[in-house]
């Protein structure tokens, strides 16, 4: 029996086990931390030499230049060619939705003109450069090179250059075939935080990025970490989490198996149930025990669902409401019904998913909006990686004589206020 935890929210103690089952370490150890930082200090020192030699004693991949980590765009070609129809059509499908999603992101450049003639706005410019990060050797993530890929070229980044570790020269066609569907323009075979190294500092032979976005183990988030300020990155995400707000009218095997397709991420993801019928509770309960049997990652489901699963009784939707704004999940599935105006009482939330048919699943691959998602709670204060993330934005002033007199009198007189006399005089020079 999976011993998954449950609470009451109307409990004394409710809010102290809420949040001792949400707390999650996001630091890195000090050991994990040194080791990031030699590896960070070598690549910026050595550039290409380095590379070469953390590629040899981490992936196991031994090259004479730096050169020959990089792939070509017929090879990129050559993996998408080298898919089943079945394939190819799904990732041309997925990459299709998430690009039309994303150009309804697009920020506009803007401006509006005074009564003296002083024009203000706000001009919007892509990024120039971007690191791409992805996963490699056996595990597959081609999602992840869409989400992060596509919404960088609808923002005209001109140039994305992709990272993949190909530890023993392992390399994953549908990663690349991802890559060339999105326009990546360069790849190269380097992972680890060297990569994360070479995409901040720049080598003889990896440029340097303006951003680096993309998910990796704890070195390479230790290393985004570290190089923070120097580049930009997207965030410092934490394990994988789903919310799941349920009335009791949902099949309960649907409800059991989306808090699998977190769960199965890894030991430390966090899978969550919230509903008003304690009975459901207990239908869930018996369908998690009944369907972790046919899962092929069935031992890492119950680590992780023992160790951070709960399945908790809530009076009524208004409190369900309430809890899932404290957690602000990076998923909640609003499996109710009038999903639609119960979201619209949901302020903290990577991606709301309404109604029974939506599950978390079909966001993670190929509904449109991006799976890149703020998780720990950040939800709070970030949102979804999008179109936005590979623009910026520069304020437009423009005074016209008369424009420049009238500020110029504010300006001089708080100028003055904080003892900077040449913001004054400067500001003073245009007062007729």
């Amino acid at each position: 029996m999976i011993e998954i935890k449950r609470f009451d929210s109307q409990s004394n103690n409710f809010e102290s086990q809420l949040k001792d089952l949400l707390s999650w370490e996001t630091e890195s150890d000090q050991a994990i931390f040194d080791t990031v930082h030699k590896i960070l200090r070598s690549v910026r020192l050595k550039g290409d030499q380095a590379l070469l030699e953390f590629s040899e004693k981490f992936d196991g991949l031994t090259v004479d230049t730096a050169s020959e980590l990089e792939l070509s765009p017929k090879r990129l070609e050559r993996a998408y060619q080298s898919l089943s129809d079945v394939e190819r059509n799904a990732l041309d499908s997925a990459a299709e939705r998430i690009r039309s999603y994303a150009e309804h992101q697009k920020l506009v450049s803007w401006q509006y003109t005074e009564v003296d003639g002083t024009v203000l706005g706000q001009q919007v410019t892509p990024l120039d450069r971007v690191g791409l990060y992805v996963p490699g050797g056996k595990a597959t993530y081609p999602s992840s090179v869409l989400m992060n890929a596509v919404p960088a070229k609808v923002a005209g980044v001109e140039e994305l250059i992709m990272v993949v570790p190909t530890p023993q020269g392992v390399i994953n066609e549908l990663v690349l075939a991802a890559a060339y569907i999105s326009g990546v323009d360069r790849v190269f075979t380097v992972g680890g935080a060297q990569a994360i190294a070479a995409l901040a500092y720049g080598t003889e032979t990896i440029p340097a990025v303006d951003k680096i976005v993309g998910p990796g183990n704890i070195y390479v988030a230790t290393a985004k970490r570290l190089v923070f300020g120097t580049v930009g990155i997207d965030m410092i995400a934490g394990p994988s989490e789903i919310l799941v707000i349920c009335d009791g009218k949902t099949d309960p095997d649907w409800i059991a198996m989306d808090l699998f397709s977190q769960a199965e991420h890894d030991e430390n993801a966090q899978a969550i149930l919230l509903s008003t019928d304690a009975a459901f509770l207990d239908q869930v309960q018996a369908s998690i025990e009944q369907q972790i049997k046919e899962m092929p990652r069935q031992d890492i489901i119950r680590a992780s669902l023992t160790a951070r699963g709960a399945l908790i009784y809530v009076s009524d939707m208004d409190d369900a409401v309430k809890i899932a704004n404290y957690i602000a999940p990076e998923h909640l599935e609003l499996s109710v019904d009038d999903a639609a105006t119960v979201a619209k009482s949901i302020r903290h939330a990577g991606a709301i998913f309404m109604g029974r048919y939506t599950a978390e699943a079909l966001g993670d691959y190929c509904a449109g909006p991006n799976h890149v998602l703020p998780t720990s709670r950040t939800a709070r204060f970030s949102s979804p990686l999008g179109v936005y993330d590979f623009q910026k934005r520069s304020s437009l002033i423009g005074c016209s004589s008369v424009g420049a007199s009238e500020l110029g009198k504010l300006a001089s007189v708080l100028a003055r206020g904080e003892g900077l006399v040449a913001h004054a005089r400067s500001a003073e020079y245009r007062i007729k």
